[in-house]
């Protein structure tokens, strides 16, 4: 958030955090072991794909080594991980199989992760215990027909009975991860809530936990889908389902507080899990790529592949320190950090989508053989930028977040205006800013103490973009106002420098610390920052001159006017150049 005032808060970022215990290195160490052996011997991704479900036996292993409680307390059937603890484990399972990550994920990150984080004592005894042990499956209810990334528009209604001792739902959900197979849902409905202080009855979301046992839920077909086919999707329809009054979740009026509380907690998992799938095709493509003869030589040796692993390197790197770095923030305590998890789960779902098209490019015809395992991966990979909020609808919140604080800020400068001689001090700074970047002199804040003396022409790069970006958001908020809601088409520009000054910070801080350490990658990671850094700060150079740039603001116009074109017709407007 500090980033959309030109500004670094470096406590949570520098140095790269670290906050397992050596009791809790220990006891994740004794973990990765054996769950990735069983994913390489147990588990066969392929054949779940072929047969569009979890083989049972794979799942009552996973039971058994507890994987369906991974962050639930020990005392109530889990395993009691730290964010931390699950984001390494959950890489592996994306580095094997993401349909049964899907699986577990839709049961633990989203489905009663509601449980774990409002549930009342009562609640958490009596569902934790059936849930951890995968005694029961649980799923998340909120996508409906006629509303997907809009949850205010939901159409599912709970009424009070007349006893007042029940909720009666009734409605309908599509898409639903494990729909058809969980007994256990969080169900986002609306329900009518009296304003205590003036009386006047209104619509408000709300959150409950519904059995499948209390009768009048039912699911229908599994759907047929592109990709991660060995999960269970299915719609869920809810017909006078009576809820008890006490399996309200979070209190009455709360459900959309609940559901954005509950999908931004679970999304720096994807970037863990998607680092691991990254890790899995890299390592197939230079597999082949080192074995591959073609004109006499290796193709490792050849300049286009060569970029082509590079560049699925950098991002994987990026990708595993954004990873990291927002669970240890979130085991350290901090209760903000939404923007952080939405950049790692737009960025890690693009970053794997390319990595796993430039696999296939690599291994040429093998990859593109279902025989080689990558067009399972890529299928699977394509509803990550699609579920748990759409990237598109990311970027805008990113963007309108950053904004908000932003704007908060100028706001109490215009304040400070009507007594300029009581807030001499913060007017002159921001005067001082001004008059810096009209000179096109570098405002951002200095990284030279954080970062280790190699990387410091990276840091330079970040802290100019630093200070650009700040004066990029106060040119926009003082020329739209209110308005910039509307600006789309400027608000993803920004919302994209923000993920890659956001992955500069993130790999700078995690290279010092290797080279500060001597690691043996160290000069590895110093390479992949250096580029890395050099080529976003590029971007995020164009990005923000598009912002204010005229001939930018006309293609967008331009552009605005050839959708609607497109869309009145129903099809593409140009003539045929055959004429008919």
């Amino acid at each position: 958030m500090a980033l959309f005032n030109g500004k670094l808060e470096p406590e949570q970022v520098f140095p790269f955090p670290e906050v397992l215990t050596q009791d809790q290195e220990e006891e994740l160490r004794a973990f990765v072991e054996p769950v990735s052996k069983f994913f390489e011997e147990v588990n066969d991704p392929a054949k779940n794909d072929e047969l569009e479900t979890v083989e049972e036996h794979v799942m009552e292993s996973l039971k058994e080594m507890g994987a369906f409680g991974l962050q639930v307390p020990a005392d109530l059937g889990g395993v009691g991980l730290t964010n931390t603890q699950y984001a390494r484990m959950v890489e592996i399972v994306g580095a094997h199989d993401l349909a049964v990550g899907i699986v577990l994920g839709a049961h633990q990150s989203i489905g009663f992760k509601g449980i774990l984080l409002f549930g009342n004592k009562e609640q958490k005894e009596k569902y934790l215990p059936q849930v951890a042990t995968g005694k029961k499956y649980a799923a998340f209810c909120l996508t409906e027909p006629s509303s997907g990334s809009d949850a205010a528009s939901i159409k599912t209604r709970a009424e009070l009975s007349k006893d007042g001792k029940h909720w009666i739902l009734n409605g309908g959900k599509l898409w639903i991860s494990n729909g058809g197979i969980a007994d256990i849902f969080t169900v986002f409905a609306k329900t009518p809530i009296k304003d205590p202080k003036t009386g006047e009855v209104k619509d408000k979301v709300t959150a409950f936990i519904v059995e499948r046992g209390f009768g009048g839920v039912e699911s229908g077909p599994p759907e047929k889908k592109m990709g991660i086919k060995a999960s269970n999707t299915a719609e869920v329809y809810f017909d006078n389902v009576p809820v008890p009054v006490e399996n309200v979740l979070g209190g009455e009026g709360n459900g959309f507080k609940v559901a954005m509380n509950i999908l931004n907690n679970g999304r720096f998992g994807m970037a863990g899990a998607l680092s691991g799938t990254m890790k899995g095709l890299i390592e197939k493509a230079v597999d082949f790529a080192a074995n591959r003869t073609q004109f006499g030589a290796k193709i490792e040796t050849f300049g286009a592949i060569q970029e082509k692993i590079a560049r699925m390197a950098m991002l994987h790197y990026v990708t595993e320190s954004m990873a990291y770095m927002i669970s240890a923030n979130m085991d350290s305590g901090a209760t903000d950090f939404q923007v952080e998890a939405a950049i790692s789960k737009v960025f890690a779902s693009e970053a794997a989508w390319f990595v796993a098209d430039e696999c296939i490019q690599i291994l040429g015809g093998t990859g593109f053989m279902k025989s080689a395992g990558v067009e399972r991966v890529m299928r699977d990979l394509r509803i990550f930028r699609i579920f748990e909020g759409t990237n598109d609808i990311l970027r805008l919140m990113i963007a309108l977040t950053g904004l908000q604080g932003a704007g908060k800020r100028l706001q109490a400068l215009q304040k400070q205006l009507k007594n300029p001689v009581g807030n001499i001090g913060a007017l002159m700074d921001f005067g001082l800013g001004r008059t810096k970047r009209a000179l096109g002199m570098n405002t951002g804040p200095s990284l030279t103490e954080h970062v280790h003396k190699d990387l410091q022409p990276s840091a330079d790069q970040v802290s100019k973009a630093m200070g650009d970006f700040g004066g990029a958001v106060e040119g926009l908020l003082m020329k739209y106002g209110k308005k910039v809601l509307e600006q789309q088409f400027l608000l993803k520009r920004l919302a994209d420098a923000t993920m890659d000054l956001y992955g500069m910070v993130a790999i700078l801080s995690r290279a010092s610390r290797s080279l500060n350490r001597g690691s043996e990658t160290s000069q590895h990671e110093a390479m992949i920052c250096q580029v890395f850094c050099s080529e976003a700060a590029d971007r995020i150079a164009r990005n923000l001159r598009s912002l204010q740039d005229p001939q930018s603001l006309s293609n967008d116009k331009t552009m605005s006017r050839i959708a609607g074109e497109v869309v009145r017709n129903q099809r593409v407007v140009p003539e045929h150049p055959l004429g008919f």
